[in-house]
């Protein structure tokens, strides 16, 4: 089965890092090196700038042809209904059906209170959402469960509805994965721990006697040939992934564990280890300087695993 390796736009950055301004040009060179997707996640709030995703997304949908365009993912939860669907299926339409739709229910609750929308029975509100999607993109007359009154929408233009996966570790995000997904998109997981979750989605599919979801990850990485920038990028990317995940989130041992510093050659080799444990879609999460020629680099990752 061929790998899809894409990489994460620079949605979210340490404070006075351009690159958050460069996502138009950064797509283009994304997509002339030969990489499969774009991707961004999505916060109303963070600890660092952040920008929101189906923007971000939309620019660099206008400016490129062929890669696909993912939300890894989406807070499907905290957006009013009626509006998600009707910007996601806009964002399907005018990029020629190349949306991926990547949904989790969240695990940060500074975001909730700002979208009006409680933090609690988040997941029960994501499956609603879900369930209502394959008709609202196909245009047919559907209620909307999660709106005051219940109102029923029929969405126009309809479109090809965008393959959807679905992100978290929890039991709860992989049985939504089976019920509602095409895939399951992981993070923060060593090869060895998504290998567990990805067998124990084997059973439960087995069991429902469906078929089992692809199975994508998020890994954060560096990629330089030079040895003392890559002992630079190292410590400053384990500082960066700690920050997202906030105190009581990644130790400093996780992190190490997590993140990837060094030459294409080196990501590959992990890559595969995840390869090995189920993994086929690869989200890249690159920071620091150059992004263009890490962007080159991740190109020659991709050769690799494909040789």
């Amino acid at each position: 089965m061929p790998v899809n390796l894409g990489v994460c736009l620079p949605t979210f950055v340490e404070r006075g890092d351009t690159n958050i301004g460069e996502i138009p040009a950064l797509a283009r060179h994304i997509e002339q090196v030969g990489l499969d997707m774009v991707w961004a996640g999505d916060h109303l709030c963070a600890r660092t700038p952040f920008l929101e995703s189906v923007v971000a997304l939309s620019a660099a949908a206008a400016v490129t042809e062929r890669v696909r365009i993912g939300f890894g993912v989406m807070l499907l939860a905290l957006r009013q209904q009626a509006w998600a669907v009707k910007q996601l299926s806009s964002l399907q339409y005018l990029s020629g059906g190349r949306v991926v739709l990547g949904v989790g229910a969240g695990v940060h609750p500074q975001d909730w209170p700002l979208g009006g929308v409680p933090f609690a029975g988040r997941g029960r509100r994501t499956e609603e959402m879900l369930r209502a999607l394959p008709d609202l993109f196909a245009g047919r007359p559907t209620k909307l469960l999660t709106v005051p009154g219940e109102p029923v929408m029929t969405l126009e233009p309809a479109v090809p509805a965008p393959p959807l996966w679905v992100g978290g570790t929890s039991d709860r995000a992989l049985r939504r994965a089976l019920d509602h997904g095409v895939g399951w998109l992981a993070s923060l997981l060593e090869p060895a721990q998504l290998g567990e979750r990805a067998a124990q989605l084997t059973t439960m599919a087995a069991e429902a006697g469906a078929q089992t979801p692809e199975i994508g990850t998020t890994v954060f990485a560096a990629l330089s040939t030079d040895t003392k920038q890559n002992r630079h990028d190292h410590q400053r990317l384990i500082r960066y992934l700690r920050s997202l995940t906030g105190e009581q989130g990644l130790s400093e041992q996780q992190a190490t564990r997590l993140v990837v510093s060094g030459p294409p050659e080196q990501l590959a080799e992990r890559l595969d280890q995840y390869r090995q444990a189920g993994a086929r879609t690869f989200v890249i999460n690159l920071s620091g300087s150059n992004l263009r020629r890490q962007y080159d680099l991740l190109a020659r990752t991709h050769e690799l695993l494909r040789s």
